[in-house]
């Protein structure tokens, strides 16, 4: 597959050319009339205007005003403005607007603009944050886990010398 340069000339594309760096970045957008229950992967930019209740990973993440999100969000750079009630891991955080904030807050570096509204806590990242891979966005796993030599023993300490007569499948 070729392409035509100004001058009429075929080009070649090459991966990692400037080509590709040409291309706007892709963002996806969740509409205000819109409710996503689950876990959301973008290797580009998230805006939400909806709800979403579940984790988020995105390169860059805007949750705009009257959007309302639940869970974990890990994203280079986030901007809040609507409400946030979990855990964000951002390099940069922007706390903007009549934003509400209810959580723990990861970051690098953190701007809060007077009217929002910021119940929990901030901590310094001690690694920077990165965008998720094109790979992991696709739903090809991030790195493979190392095999188990042993199962796990998955019965809490507490339980594991009941007497006989107690039935181990019922713990409350």
């Amino acid at each position: 597959m070729s392409f035509m340069s100004k001058d009429n000339s075929a080009v070649e594309p090459r991966f990692g050319s400037s080509l590709r760096a040409q291309q706007p970045d892709i963002v996806t957008t969740f509409g205000s009339g819109m409710l996503v229950t689950g876990n959301v992967v973008c290797a580009g930019a998230v805006q939400i205007f909806g709800r979403v209740l579940g984790d988020i990973r995105a390169a860059h993440l805007i949750i705009g005003q009257g959007a309302y999100v639940e869970g974990t969000v890990t994203a280079r750079d986030a901007v809040v403005q609507g409400t946030f009630k979990g855990t964000l891991y951002a390099n940069a955080v922007k706390l903007q607007g009549e934003a509400r904030v209810d959580g723990e807050v990861y970051n690098k570096s953190l701007s809060i603009e007077p009217n929002v509204v910021f119940e929990g806590s901030s901590r310094r990242l001690e690694k920077a944050v990165d965008a998720p891979s094109v790979g992991e966005a696709n739903g090809q796993p991030a790195a493979a886990l190392p095999p188990v030599d042993e199962p796990l023993d998955l019965v809490p300490q507490q339980f594991a010398e009941l007497p006989g007569e107690v039935d181990n499948d019922v713990l409350a």
